[in-house]
């Protein structure tokens, strides 16, 4: 959860989803990839579902909390909510509806962000029109419901004070109290009958995996997909581990990671990547180059880092670990300003919104993905520095060359001989009855070709 300022700031982010119970390897289904469409009206991801996700293979996309929140303009009044009615800035119940209906037509699954931690941090009216404060949500909460520490969080190597003191300050629910556990369920079994497929459990880490399981037995579906952020942090009193009887965890030091790999260290250290650096098993880990915390926050790499951050996104969508999110969010110089047009996305690449979802490098990786699954890693190479290759099994095969000049070189793959499309470049390559290939990468890029795409 995000441990920022901001007035009474927001929690996180992230990814997506889960399946606990039958805990299978992330998201349920034969595509894993979710679009994080970071504070997108509702109408404008249904729009963009038809558009791009669909069409593009990713399984989900990920949309910000609908519920009823505090007033005002930064991105983090999203998180902190005043009551559980469909009716923030990014679209009302009808909004909502349409969207999830819409997506399902495009093939693609619906993840929402949600909120039960907490409520707010202050009074006031909220966007749908409730009155509130900080401890009294008029039909939905009193102060009983809350938790007896009114402080904030000071101490992570308490685990009390983690789960039961105020985050940023914000009104901290007692998810110990069944009154609270049905409030929570209510809301939730509220957003599954209008077709949600799963939930991003905002600062789960804030809450124990105990409550979170009760509320999860409450669910009209029990199984459902279920993400949780829980940050990792080195001797601290909750660790992530706690919580994959639940569903899946953001796994936070994978993203951390790759940026230090990136802009420091040597992309051949990446060879055994994923539970090789002692991370949770793939199967419950929720993975991401950024998120809308983290790109503000500078512990990972954002937008801003341009071909680097490209090439992470493709390293992380063809390496077999975990369920990666695409993070797609908007620019920007103020951490706490909200999104251009009150969330509403006229067109990709304009207005500030930089769609990485829809980048042509990232897009054609989740084809890539899809295509691979369940391939192992084969043919590792690398260069001892920043150029690496390797394949999936049969199916796939992948070059990034993040040096300074151009690389020119035969690689081993176990792909059949045959034309193939590069569909980083959008060229032809060939592989010759050897199963070998030779291809020039310019510095900063890639090459990706797979089975299911043999022309351009």
């Amino acid at each position: 959860m995000a441990r920022r300022h901001l007035a009474a700031a927001a929690l996180t982010a992230a990814a997506v989803v889960m399946n606990p119970t039958s805990a299978q390897a992330s998201p349920p289904g034969t595509k894993d990839v979710t679009a994080v469409l970071f504070e997108w009206t509702y109408a404008s991801v249904a729009r963009e579902c038809t558009a791009a996700l669909g069409p593009a293979g990713y399984g989900y996309v990920q949309v910000s909390p609908p519920a009823e929140h505090i007033q005002g303009p930064q991105w983090w009044t999203s998180y902190q909510p005043v009551s559980y009615r469909i009716a923030g800035r990014l679209g009302d119940r009808a909004a909502f509806r349409n969207m999830v209906n819409t997506c399902h037509a495009a093939g693609v699954k619906v993840v929402v962000d949600t909120v039960i931690n907490h409520m707010s941090a202050g009074s006031g009216t909220g966007t749908g029109g409730s009155s509130y404060t900080k401890y009294g949500y008029p039909g939905l909460y009193s102060s009983y419901d809350f938790d007896d520490c009114t402080s904030r969080i000071g101490n992570y190597q308490d685990r009390w004070n983690v789960q039961h003191c105020e985050l940023v300050g914000l009104a901290d629910l007692d998810t110990g109290e069944d009154y609270v556990r049905r409030a929570i369920a209510g809301y939730m079994n509220d957003l599954l009958s209008l077709g949600a497929d799963g939930f991003r459990i905002d600062a789960a880490k804030h809450m124990d995996a105990a409550d979170l399981a009760n509320i999860k037995s409450r669910l009209t579906d029990p199984n459902v997909y279920w993400k949780q952020e829980v940050i990792h942090g080195a001797g601290e009193a909750v660790q992530p581990t706690e919580y994959t009887g639940n569903g899946d965890v953001q796994e936070f030091r994978y993203a951390y990671d790759l940026k230090r790999v990136f802009t420091n260290e040597n992309l051949a250290y990446l060879k055994n990547y994923g539970e090789g650096w002692g991370y949770l098993t793939s199967g419950v880990s929720g993975v991401f180059v950024d998120n809308h915390d983290t790109e503000r926050n500078g512990s990972t790499l954002s937008y801003k880092d341009g071909a680097t951050y490209t090439l992470a996104n493709v390293f992380m969508l063809a390496w077999p670990y975990g369920a990666p999110d695409i993070n797609s969010g908007y620019e920007f110089t103020d951490q706490d300003a909200g999104p251009p047009n009150g969330g509403q996305v006229n067109a990709c690449w304009q207005d500030g919104w930089k769609c990485q979802h829809n980048w042509p490098e990232i897009k054609s990786m989740v084809a890539f993905r899809n295509a691979t699954r369940g391939q192992a890693v084969t043919d590792w190479w690398d260069n001892g520095g920043d150029a690496i290759a390797f394949g999936r099994g049969g199916k796939g095969f992948v070059a990034i060359n993040h040096e300074s000049g151009s690389l020119t070189r035969t690689y081993q793959t176990s792909l059949p001989a045959g034309t193939y499309c590069d569909v980083q470049a959008n060229t032809t390559v060939t592989v010759n009855s050897s199963g070998q290939l030779t291809a020039t990468l310019g510095p900063n890029t890639a090459l990706a070709i797979h089975a299911a795409k043999p022309n351009c």
